[in-house]
């Protein structure tokens, strides 16, 4: 089979590679659509710590193909979601319930071989399944739908809350949607791009800003601003230094600012913790989506989320590396690899 193979920093190839086989308590999946994400990019460029050579790929979907003698449950012509985030189940952030930071994470697509491909082993724990009539792209956002999820529990927003979502990617699109649906009556959403503004708005923000158009922290929390005095909750999708410290500054005092975004490795920023303390902010980092996929799975099949709007096209296993290996193209959301096309 065909396979998207990160060989080291830098080194992104399609090679062919031999069928895997599912052991006991695997199943055997046929690729149908994988998102390419801002963390592939990460690993590309040595950001983002993995165990190369290795097939990357973690929003991913399929059919099963293929069950272990172990495994109960599924059928042959399932359609599937998988968590790609392997937990021990041993070490004590996981006997705490806290698997996202298992010591020995192991994650499909960074660790063991994932989705940009034709065909990937998923252990049957790691699997969802989806209706069979759903549509086929829309089971790769499953995997950020439930990182997104985690975010909005950390963020504790309640009913008539305000809401600013710094990034217009596709975490922050997502976010956006979420956070009107746990009860928020003010939405903004942040960003340079004038497509993603309006698709937001489309998505149910009840406004957007343009960091070009003039300090955003004037324009949302100043005397003047959308929201003066600063907004409930903050959460940071872009990954970008800037982002974050502006997230720390828009939300109120006592509000929460919830990080979601991923900077690069060892890139640092400045923050005053003073003024932090003083205004009593609670900064929350959301890492992953501890037992928050099949939620995800249960949104995109209820229709809830609004997935198809942010597929911005979709390439073959062939153009997949230098969609990687480059930075996204304006005004793009969501590219989805689909090993079929």
């Amino acid at each position: 089979m065909k396979a998207m193979r990160l060989e080291a920093t830098g080194q992104l190839f399609n090679r062919e590679v031999e069928k895997p086989k599912p052991g006991p308590e695997d199943l055997l999946v046929r690729v149908e659509a994988c998102g390419v994400c801002g963390t592939d990019r990460h690993l590309f460029h040595g950001e983002f710590p993995c165990t190369p050579p290795v097939t990357l790929g973690h929003e991913f979907s399929g059919i099963v193909e293929g069950i272990g003698a172990a495994v109960s449950g599924f059928a042959i012509g399932d359609r599937i979601t998988g968590d790609p985030n392997i937990a021990c189940g041993r070490c004590s952030h996981c006997v705490n319930g806290r698997v996202n930071l298992c010591r020995n994470l192991r994650a499909i697509g960074i660790h063991r071989d994932g989705g940009f491909a034709d065909y990937v082993v998923v252990p049957h724990k790691q699997a969802f399944l989806l209706p069979g009539d759903l549509d086929p792209m829309h089971g790769a956002f499953c995997e950020p739908l439930a990182c997104c999820l985690h975010g909005i529990d950390l963020a504790e927003i309640k009913t008539g809350a305000s809401v600013v979502v710094l990034g217009g990617g596709v975490i922050g699109l997502l976010t956006v949607q979420l956070a009107r649906l746990a009860g928020a009556t003010t939405v903004i959403l942040v960003t340079r791009q004038a497509t993603r503004r309006r698709l937001a708005e489309e998505l149910g923000a009840t406004a957007s800003v343009d960091p070009g158009a003039g300090d955003v922290l004037a324009q949302i929390a100043g005397d003047n601003g959308l929201v003066p005095g600063g907004v409930d909750v903050v959460l940071e999708c872009a990954g970008v230094g800037e982002t974050v410290i502006q997230a720390t500054k828009l939300v109120r005092s006592g509000g929460t600012a919830v990080i979601l975004g991923v900077m690069p490795q060892g890139e640092k920023i400045t923050i005053e913790p003073f003024d932090l303390l003083f205004r009593e902010v609670k900064l929350v980092t959301s890492f992953l989506n501890p037992f928050t996929h099949r939620r995800a799975a249960d949104l995109i099949a209820s229709g809830k989320i609004e997935v198809a709007k942010l597929i911005s096209r979709k390439v073959s296993l062939d153009e997949a590396p230098s969609v990687v290996s480059n930075p996204p193209q304006p005004g793009e959301v969501k590219v989805l690899v689909v090993p079929g096309l």
